[in-house]
């Protein structure tokens, strides 16, 4: 039996098959199309749900059952001695407090052990890839968890908006705020703080946006985390709902403005997706954890 594994969720971003190669497990996020029920990775693709989104079917994100938390739990366990739960932010869901009163049961106790880390997407992929180096390392799943939780402040993500109506959709604005907006050709630019996506600035233009976008990062890392950027401890992260070919590019945006910097992308997870609809893009750091 192995020492320690790592079980996240679909929100995490990472593919089945890059979970195959880390040796991690995945719980597949579970949402509501027309009232029936789908899990990502599962029963659904990605062109699929864009398809659908961009029909304006209706669409609820949701979180999985406890019975469902529990039986991915007992699985891991006959692999592990002790498993590390990094599911959605408990900024963004309910799934983290869940998890934390399911570990309290006594079969649970001293093997499972939830992180807080506050993140999601891209930032939530590269902490489970710290994660890993630390087990590769020895560090108990109890000192791995509080670095996680103590290090969740040390990193930043933003997200452009192509399209209001979904967030609107998501009664994240007014619908009159939409309707200016689109108008006015405004991309607002989310933020993710702690798990909590809110609103950061708003631009005319997608282009203005992902100037912004990459300008305030170099601030923030320049101003806040020279000494990391010194070491070579930041990670440069990159997100996208975008297809294919607009993600490339973005990402090579990213690395003419970071020259040196290896950038990690991933696509969005459905469940965020659905909020910010096809054509989003994000830029973000962590620092080595």
């Amino acid at each position: 039996m192995s020492r320690i594994g790592i079980v996240t969720d679909s929100h995490s971003s990472i593919t089945q098959d890059e979970a195959n190669r880390l040796g991690i497990k995945i719980l597949p996020m579970p949402f509501y199309i027309g009232g029936e029920c789908y899990y990502e990775g599962e029963n659904i693709t990605r062109s699929e749900l864009m398809e659908k989104l961009i029909n304006q079917e209706d669409i609820t994100t949701s979180q999985p059952s406890p019975e469902e938390v529990m039986n991915f739990w007992d699985n891991a366990l006959e692999e592990y001695e002790n498993i590390l739960y990094m599911p959605l932010s408990s900024g963004l869901s309910g799934a983290y407090s869940t998890a934390l009163i399911l570990a309290r049961e006594e079969k649970y106790k001293d093997r499972v052990y939830v992180v807080d880390h506050g993140r999601i997407s891209t930032p939530l992929h590269q902490s489970i890839l710290d994660a890993l180096e630390m087990i590769k390392k020895g560090i108990s799943a109890s000192e791995i968890k509080q670095r996680l939780e103590e290090t969740k402040q040390r990193m930043a993500i933003f997200i452009a908006v192509d399209d209001l109506k979904y967030l609107k959709r998501g009664g994240r604005i007014s619908a009159g705020t939409a309707m200016a907006g689109q108008i006015l050709n405004i991309k607002p630019i989310l933020s993710l703080d702690i798990g909590i996506l809110e609103l950061y600035k708003k631009c005319r233009g997608l282009q203005k946006a992902k100037k912004t976008m990459i300008e305030d990062i170099r601030n923030i890392l320049l101003n806040e985390y020279a000494e990391e950027l010194k070491n070579g401890d930041i990670h440069l992260l990159a997100a996208s709902s975008a297809d294919a070919e607009t993600t490339k590019k973005w990402v090579q945006e990213i690395e003419q403005a970071f020259p040196g910097f290896d950038v990690m992308c991933d696509y969005l997870s459905f469940g965020v997706t659905c909020h910010t609809g096809p054509g989003a893009l994000g830029i973000g750091f962590s620092c080595r954890q």
